[in-house]
């Protein structure tokens, strides 16, 4: 369900208002609004000194200061931003939207806070909810790189492909030679129906690529996509010879490798991905998939868990495990992972169908029945795309900006 920033980014700041500065790659970090005027001086020093901080790098320190500024000033909003930085620096998604928002509550008209508020929302995988800010931001510093790119991924990942072409498209001569870039617009012009755009995305990724790795890789994923498991598999493999340590083609030699329904094959894939990328929720999701075909239960909820507490905003691990808890008769407990997962994906047919057979087993038919015809309401709603199949995961190409002050 989701798409597209190289691992490691390079490329030169773009400066927005109040002295802050957007970096690709490094995160230096600089005040994003002024300390309010009524601030004592001696809360303007530990500003002060909470940027010098952050700047080396010295996170516990800076932390420190800015806390104890918005303690003398509860309406500072650079300490606020400051202190949303700092946990974005640690990955501290949820921790960081508090501040960050808090930030712009105080200081609305700062583009940089809403373009860290939607980063971070990104960073969480809550693309939905990252869309509205990066517009805001494309609104008031229109023709900016980074914010325009993130706004593509989060509408490629969100399944809205139209606005990914639009939006992603006009970043064709500063990224042409991005190959993630090129597979994202490709596949979004695939499902977007834009035959010409796709192939010239193609053409380009292959004149880009030539033999890298990486190259094959991505033209293994836009096989995947296609439902060329043959082709995908010989691509992948390819990478993965060329570059055993190439992070995510492991995980796309297990995609492949499950459809074909060569489970322990796929298991072991999956399992050296882990070893090169442990954080990566998607594995442990599909390695609990695997388990479950392969009919060992125990080891498919362990690592539904463990895909869970990686990524708290994904469905199907939710519904990996109901489906299990349903073969095992335990339908309450069946009932309340398929809450989780509907609420957190609420168009998706399976969960809702699911969810009504589960119902009517309580003896809820009505409730049950009302299910039945949501999956009916859904399939008539996207009709036209149930020929696609669905758009492969794409951990390798979601990697975005770490913090962006």
């Amino acid at each position: 369900m989701r798409a597209a920033f190289s691992r490691e980014r390079s490329g030169t700041g773009v400066v927005f208002g109040f002295g802050l500065l957007i970096v690709f790659t490094s995160c230096l970090v600089f005040s994003v609004v002024p300390l309010s005027a009524e601030a004592p001086s001696n809360a303007d020093k530990l500003f002060r000194d909470g940027e010098a901080a952050l700047r080396s790098g010295d996170l516990m320190q800076a932390e420190i200061k800015f806390r104890h500024v918005v303690a003398l000033d509860p309406q500072s909003a650079g300490a606020f931003s400051n202190l949303g930085v700092i946990a974005m620096r640690q990955h501290k998604w949820t921790q960081a939207l508090t501040y960050l928002e808090k930030a712009a509550r105080l200081a609305p008209k700062v583009v940089g806070v809403r373009l860290n508020i939607g980063l971070a929302y990104f960073k969480e995988g809550d693309y939905e909810r990252a869309i509205p800010p990066l517009k805001s931001v494309l609104r008031d510093a229109p023709d900016t790189l980074q914010p325009q790119y993130l706004l593509g991924l989060c509408y490629f990942f969100t399944g809205q492909f139209s606005e990914a072409v639009q939006t992603l498209e006009p970043l064709w001569p500063q990224e042409s030679t991005n190959m993630n870039f090129l597979y994202v617009l490709a596949a979004g012009a695939h499902r977007a129906g834009q035959i010409d755009l796709e192939d010239r995305a193609l053409a380009r990724l292959v004149e880009v690529g030539q033999d890298a790795p990486e190259f094959h890789l991505l033209l293994g994923k836009a096989r995947l996509n296609r439902l060329d498991y043959d082709g995908a598999l010989q691509e992948f493999q390819h990478a993965a010879q060329a570059d055993p340590k190439l992070p995510f083609v492991h995980f796309n030699l297990g995609l492949t490798l499950m459809n074909k329904q060569n489970f322990e094959a796929a298991r072991d894939e999956f399992r050296k991905d882990i070893a090169l990328e442990p954080d990566v929720a998607l594995n442990y999701d599909q390695l609990g998939t695997v388990y479950s075909y392969l009919e060992q239960p125990d080891e498919a909820v362990k690592y539904f868990r463990e895909a869970i507490k990686r990524d708290a905003h994904l469905a199907s691990p939710h519904f990996g495990i109901a489906k299990i808890l349903q073969h095992l008769e335990k339908y309450s407990q069946a009932l309340a992972e398929l809450d989780v997962a509907e609420r957190l994906l609420p168009s998706d047919q399976h969960i809702h169908f699911v969810r009504g057979q589960v119902l009517v087993k309580l003896g809820r038919k009505q409730e049950g029945q009302e299910e039945f015809r949501i999956v009916k309401k859904i399939l008539v709603t996207q009709r036209p795309h149930l020929n696609e199949g669905q758009l492969v995961p794409s951990p390798e190409v979601s990697s975005a900006p770490e913090s962006q002050n």
